[in-house]
């Protein structure tokens, strides 16, 4: 029959399909190539597949190489300081407390050898207050500091303060003695005339080194005393005050007997 080709099967030829072409893998292959991005074409390679490399690993290994210079830099850097050597900031820090016990048994000294019977200092002071903090005191910026001997026996107190009655003294004059829990003021740093503000790093630590003084005497001179009940009972006391007003004065003690 004419309409039957070679092979007995009509519209085939070998048995394939009139108008199909055969398979060609080159050409495929490079069709496949053709239709990569331009990034993925890059990566091949004679027909292999070339892993890229991750740029995670790369990052990874540019820190750790940056750490071991910068470690490497501190290192190079620190100094390793003992604890307790002179470096030792520590060591270096003002200590309030530390200082005062240092000067407080030199104030104490002075005080004591340069104390004045209150009788004799109050008629002093009445009469030339300028002269008496010349004659018997050590000048400061906020008043003179005067340095006193006194007996008397005590009155009811307020917040640590006792009154003290004190024979011989001219009737205008109030004497007080303050005894704590806390000691106000910095009349003992003042007391020797050489512990300067230019001696401390600033304001606080100045005026730290008055507390601290003051703590160290109460550790001294009032911690022994059951200072809450002198009520009626005779004391002696030598300490310092600051001269503001003649008719006032607030002793700092540096030393107290009970009798």
């Amino acid at each position: 029959m004419g309409g039957k080709g070679k092979g007995g099967d009509d519209g085939h030829v070998g048995g394939r399909k009139r108008g199909c072409a055969a398979s060609d893998p080159a050409r495929d292959w490079r069709a496949g190539l053709l239709a990569l991005p331009a990034g993925a074409k890059a990566m091949i390679r004679d027909g292999v597949s070339v892993a890229p490399r991750a740029p995670g690993r790369r990052r990874l290994v540019a820190g750790l190489a940056v750490a071991v210079v910068v470690l490497g830099a501190i290192a190079l850097d620190t100094t390793v300081v003992p604890i307790g050597s002179e470096a030792d900031v520590r060591v270096q820090a003002f200590s309030p407390d530390a200082y005062g016990q240092a000067e407080f048994p030199r104030i104490q000294a002075l005080v004591r050898e340069r104390a004045v019977d209150a009788p004799t200092l109050g008629q002093a002071v009445l009469a030339d207050k300028d002269a008496a903090a010349e004659t018997y005191g050590t000048p400061s910026s906020t008043g003179a500091i005067l340095f006193v001997r006194v007996t008397g026996v005590a009155g009811e107190p307020r917040a640590g303060v006792y009154p003290l009655a004190v024979e011989g003294m001219p009737g205008d004059i109030a004497v007080r003695v303050q005894t704590g829990p806390a000691i106000n003021g910095t009349d003992l740093r003042d007391a020797p005339g050489d512990i300067a503000f230019g001696a401390f790093k600033n304001q606080i630590e100045y005026q730290d080194a008055g507390s601290g003084i003051n703590r160290a005497m109460k550790a001294a001179v009032l911690d022994g005393i059951d200072t809450a009940n002198l009520t009626g009972k005779s004391v002696t006391v030598t300490g310092a005050f600051r001269l503001i007003n003649p008719k006032n004065w607030m002793i700092t003690p540096v030393e107290v007997a009970v009798q």
